[in-house]
């Protein structure tokens, strides 16, 4: 896919999300992009791959230029960013390990990820 592609893929899935859901998700846009399977993320959400990078089908590259084309549409559709805290699923005990989407762990890039962007309503939208 070209950045024209990518960018025209990134607007419609976000678009298909926010209008199905309400928000949109980095994990969906990668999924309906298909440079992330829904096996390799539940994968990641078990525990059993150690980020989230590491099973995307993209390079560092094309998932910083994702990430910024996601950030982009929402402010032009003026979305609301909101921090997600990504937890790993299947654990009885009551211990939150918190799950990693990078290699290094860098918390600037950490936070892009875990961030969802939301639908505003009409008043939260006049203020």
């Amino acid at each position: 896919m070209n950045n024209q592609e990518i960018i025209s893929a990134v607007h419609n899935s976000m678009y298909q999300q926010i209008k199905k859901t309400g928000y949109a998700s980095t994990e969906q846009v990668l999924m309906d992009l298909k440079y992330l399977s829904k096996e390799d993320y539940e994968k990641w959400r078990f525990g059993k791959v150690d980020y989230l990078e590491r099973v995307c089908k993209a390079g560092l590259h094309k998932l910083n230029f994702i990430l910024s084309q996601m950030q982009a549409y929402a402010r032009t559709t003026h979305l609301k960013e909101s921090f997600t805290y990504y937890k790993r699923w299947g654990r009885k005990h009551k211990e939150k390990i918190k799950l990693r989407f990078t290699k290094t762990g860098n918390e600037f890039m950490e936070r892009r990820y875990a961030t969802r962007y939301v639908a505003c309503t009409q008043n939260e939208n006049e203020k």
